[in-house]
């Protein structure tokens, strides 16, 4: 699935590449068979379109293997001039070597004149001494002593380029002038570099974007942490938003802003004011975000944005209730009560499902804090609140909330408590939206047969 820092890097290549009046080019790295599907690929695509990088708009998809081809002729320029040799070395004869299960490789074939074969890989000849220096937007000139980078694999033994060289070469194809992505790939820069060098050609201008990090300031792992981009597409997380949320790892548009229009961004960003510290990926201030997106929507907006989730789709479950029993128009009118209390789209559910059921499963523990904040009352506040709804001429949230205010004065509770048996009553829930509203939409006849149902498991308590 697509990591969500892979998302941030897309995007800052997306807005420098428009910037620069330049082109965004998408490759797919697929040399390891292993690592390279159909669907994953789609669903980098899909992905993309959600943020607003959409298919059409950018070079590719190109696929790396499909230059496998120059990726093989590359390896053997670099043999012939002998830039790189053939060994036959496991990991284990290494280690046996060094006494050193964490050792790199200890050139032991440079200068054996191995040639190729099978089980034999090609390794990069590194130079022995100097160093190299990497030119960063972001990062400055981190300099690399040479002596301390291994003679590096190019080739597998299977004769297939390692991602190392194909990388290059591709780029070199390309004519990519800037690769702009994750601080993990720097350690394969100085290495990139090298071959650039090795095979003749100029190489690009590198920006390496901080790390994303978790409250544990650990790297995000997609073992450990919630990193797919569209797992919070499914959760209902504003595009907008996410994409808002993606840029300020790293980068903050001028001023005390945070929330601030995608053509601001478009506009402010600048690659050298990113920060290289890691950035700290933090899921409750994107929710916080995505609230205040979902806030901003014109009602209409909202309620079609929730429709994925009133109906389901391939990705998202279908909702509890049946498709027949949704009504589009109570759903109108619970929208804008609801369009304040969710942080993201798939809450509207459980917000709204009261409407849609039959008969919503009641929380027992609500419930029994609701009869316990009542008191003795509990059964008498019921069948008087059947019998005034039974009663009142208008059936709107003011009156209902009137009538079943006097009644808990009857009783000495205030309106918090005589409410909360009829909530829950009504929604199976203790929170959700305002009841009094709740209950105009719900309609007189079904919020009568809610409450006499309630009053009836409550006497039969005893």
């Amino acid at each position: 699935m697509f990591h969500v820092g892979g998302a941030r890097s897309a995007l800052q290549n997306w807005i420098f590449a428009k910037q620069h009046q330049g082109a965004f080019v998408l490759r797919i790295e697929d040399t390891d068979a292993a690592r390279n599907r159909p669907e994953w690929t789609e669903g980098i695509l899909s992905a993309l379109d959600w943020i607003g990088i959409a298919r059409g708009t950018y070079e590719g998809p190109y696929f790396q293997s499909t230059n496998a081809d120059e990726h093989r002729s590359a390896a053997a320029r670099l043999y012939e001039s002998g830039r790189a040799y053939y060994c036959d070395c496991t990991r284990e004869q290494v280690q046996a070597r060094t006494g050193n299960q964490h050792a790199g490789y200890d050139g032991y074939h440079r200068d054996l004149g191995l040639g190729p074969g099978p089980g034999r890989a090609l390794r990069f000849r590194t130079p022995d001494s100097g160093t190299t220096t990497i030119v960063d937007l972001i990062r400055g000139e981190p300099a690399f002593e040479n002596r301390l980078i291994e003679d590096f694999v190019i080739a597998r033994s299977d004769g297939s380029p390692v991602f190392l060289l194909a990388n290059v070469v591709d780029d070199h194809l390309m004519g990519i002038t800037h690769v702009i992505r994750a601080e993990e790939h720097l350690p394969n820069t100085p290495k990139q570099q090298l071959l650039w060098a090795a095979l003749g050609a100029q190489p690009p201008i590198w920006a390496h974007v901080p790390v994303v990090v978790n409250e544990k300031r650990q790297k995000l792992s997609k073992r450990r942490d919630k990193v797919a981009l569209e797992a919070y597409r499914d959760e209902g997380y504003l595009a907008d938003a996410m994409r808002n949320y993606l840029m300020l790892l790293g980068w903050a548009p001028r001023g005390d802003r945070e929330i601030v229009p995608w053509s601001v961004i478009e506009e402010e960003f600048r690659l050298e004011e990113v920060n290289p510290s890691p950035a700290f990926f933090d899921e409750k201030k994107l929710r916080a975000f995505n609230g205040e997106y979902i806030r901003a929507l014109a009602v209409e907006e909202f309620i079609a944005a929730c429709q994925p989730w009133l109906t389901g789709t391939e990705t998202i479950p279908a909702p509890p209730w049946q498709p027949e029993r949704f009504d589009p128009k109570a759903f109108a009118a619970l929208a804008p009560l609801a369009q304040t209390r969710v942080a993201v789209l798939s809450e509207i559910v459980p917000n709204v499902d009261f409407v849609f059921l039959d008969r919503p499963d009641r929380d027992q523990a609500a419930w029994d804090k609701a009869v316990r904040g009542a008191g003795d009352a509990a059964g008498a506040l019921l069948s008087d609140a059947i019998a005034a709804f039974e009663a009142v001429p208008a059936w709107d949230a003011e009156t209902l909330k009137t009538t079943l205010e006097e009644i808990g004065t009857r009783y000495g509770l205030k309106l918090g408590k005589a409410q909360a048996p009829v909530r829950v009553a009504i929604t199976g829930r203790s929170v959700g939206l305002p009841l009094f509203e709740s209950l105009e939409v719900l309609g007189r006849e079904r919020t009568l047969e809610r409450l006499r149902e309630a009053a009836g498991t409550l006497a039969a308590a005893g």
